[in-house]
């Protein structure tokens, strides 16, 4: 699995266009506001996500913002900086902690075969949830009806973020981990690092992780999710993966 340390060329070039910069200082506040122009754009999914960041194990971390709101959102403690992200944003909603992890060795095929084949979005066969991804998603089919997926978010050119749904009645049959393994490989063979994220309280997506290669190293992202109101529509989840 992997072992290879956090200044891994690649993983480091994502954080600093996805966040705003990387590493966090070695010193001063534990989490590092910055400006980030990638906050005030649209994201993956068309949408802007005016937040992003991440803590590493020893508590230190970096969260980029819009540049304008950086003024407003100073670095500091972790947790009194989230307490402030959205009156700095003038947005309502709340701070999300997820589970951050990343592999450049994902399980090789002799562990976990491939489950799945990959499908443009504009397959029938694709469901909803995995168009907003575009391009191809890797799709397991039983009886040529989905049963579980893999979407890749492109947040930029030294990355893919994985998400993985299976449904229920497909559960229980190791798909999930043999289609992130099988998708994380594609990635790593394209020359980039993969990355997971899952709520800390979900032990089935921590299992599928461990499987695949992504190993747990006690780091967290950190994103912002808007409440919806009733004249907006609702906001798209953060795709923790399940």
């Amino acid at each position: 699995m992997n072992h290879r340390s956090d200044d891994e060329p690649q993983l480091v070039a994502h954080l600093r266009s996805w966040v705003g910069s990387w590493p966090p200082p070695p010193s001063g506040p534990a989490l590092t506001v910055v400006g980030n122009p990638a906050c005030g754009r649209a994201g993956w999914d068309g949408q802007v996500h005016p937040a992003a960041g991440v803590l590493r194990a020893d508590g230190r971390g970096v969260l980029g913002v819009p540049p304008a709101k950086a003024e407003v959102l100073v670095s500091g403690d972790v947790n009194q900086v989230l307490d402030r992200v959205p009156a700095a944003l003038g947005l309502v909603g709340g701070v999300y902690r997820g589970v951050f992890r990343w592999t450049t060795s994902p399980a090789p095929t002799s562990d976990l075969l491939p489950a799945g084949e990959w499908l443009p979005v504009s397959d029938p066969r694709v469901p909803q949830w995995l168009r907003p991804f575009g391009g191809q998603v890797l799709v397991a089919l039983q009886d040529d009806v989905y049963v579980a997926g893999v979407g890749l978010k492109e947040h930029d050119d030294h990355a893919r973020e994985l998400a993985v749904v299976t449904t229920e009645a497909a559960r229980g049959q190791g798909l999930a981990r043999r289609l992130v393994a099988q998708a994380a490989r594609r990635v790593v063979d394209e020359g980039r690092v993969a990355t997971y994220l899952h709520a800390p309280d979900n032990e089935a997506s921590a299992r599928v992780a461990d499987a695949a290669g992504f190993v747990d190293r006690g780091w967290q992202v950190l994103g912002f999710l808007p409440t919806p109101t009733p004249t907006s529509p609702t906001p798209a989840t953060p795709h923790l993966s399940h």
